[in-house]
């Protein structure tokens, strides 16, 4: 399969200076021979007031292509701000997936929208307010393996992850904003699970440190085998988080207890 890296960066208000710590980071993956990266949710900017001036320039995608390119490296753009098909005023949190030409492959809209009462500095949020939600999996071929897309909050679903899983997933991508709050509680349990639940290896992109002074994220990248074991973790700084996937690994443990196989409902 090959080596898959997990890109832990603070999005900040700065566009400019997020997209440098994206090709530094990302640099550094391809260097430590990785096939494809994963960025974090809005790796762009978490400021808000942005998404719809991101959503409607195109520089953007290309950029980001332009860097897979230039290291020649497949990445999966987090979530990326981009306009809707259906023509709703609001904007989709869009993974793009580019190959290491720089092409853009595959598009997963976020299916699964953060409204809710959390309880941190920032209280209340409310995605669908600026965010439409998307409707259809997606599973694509990459180097290191048939990749299954999903969201941040989509995590809290495993529905969509059996879904992926049937639909051929070895690997789930799982780009994130995940609150201190709810990263501490949550994150590497609900991870773990879809990991054992599915026998998928799942790569998980998290954003760390403040954004303002009332947004704190988690961090805590890591990259999780699919018998549950975490290969790699990060902690509350950038970083990026690097593990090798095993075909043959992933094939015993479904040979073992073929799950599928058992699905009654």
């Amino acid at each position: 399969m090959g080596r898959i890296a997990a890109i832990q960066i603070s999005s900040q208000p700065d566009i400019e200076q997020n997209l440098s710590a994206i090709a530094e980071r990302l640099a550094d993956a391809a260097a430590a021979g990785a096939v494809l990266a994963l960025l974090p949710e809005m790796a762009l900017t978490l400021d808000g007031r942005q998404y719809q001036a991101i959503a409607a320039d195109s520089q953007y995608p290309r950029r980001l292509g332009e860097l897979a390119a230039q290291h020649g490296i497949w990445l999966v753009a987090g979530a990326v701000p981009m306009p809707c098909p259906d023509g709703d005023p609001r904007v989709r949190s869009a993974t793009l997936v580019f190959n290491d030409q720089g092409h853009q492959i595959a598009r997963y809209d976020k299916i699964h929208l953060f409204d809710v009462d959390v309880g941190d500095a920032h209280g209340s949020y409310r995605e669908s307010e600026r965010f439409a939600p998307g409707d259809e999996l997606v599973v694509v071929d990459t180097p290191a393996g048939k990749l299954g897309l999903a969201i941040c909050y989509d995590l809290r679903f495993p529905e969509l992850f059996h879904q992926l899983r049937a639909r051929g997933a070895d690997i789930l991508s799982l780009p994130a904003a995940f609150t201190y709050t709810t990263g501490e509680a949550h994150w590497q349990v609900l991870l773990r699970a879809r990991a054992i639940e599915t026998q998928c290896y799942v790569l998980a992109a998290n954003q760390c440190g403040w954004h303002d002074d009332k947004r704190q994220t988690w961090g805590h990248s890591q990259i999780i085998d699919p018998w549950g074991r975490v290969l790699t973790e990060l902690g509350h700084e950038p970083g990026v988080a690097l593990a090798d996937t095993d075909a043959e690994l992933l094939a015993d443990i479904r040979r073992k207890m073929p799950v599928m196989a058992h699905k009654r409902v």
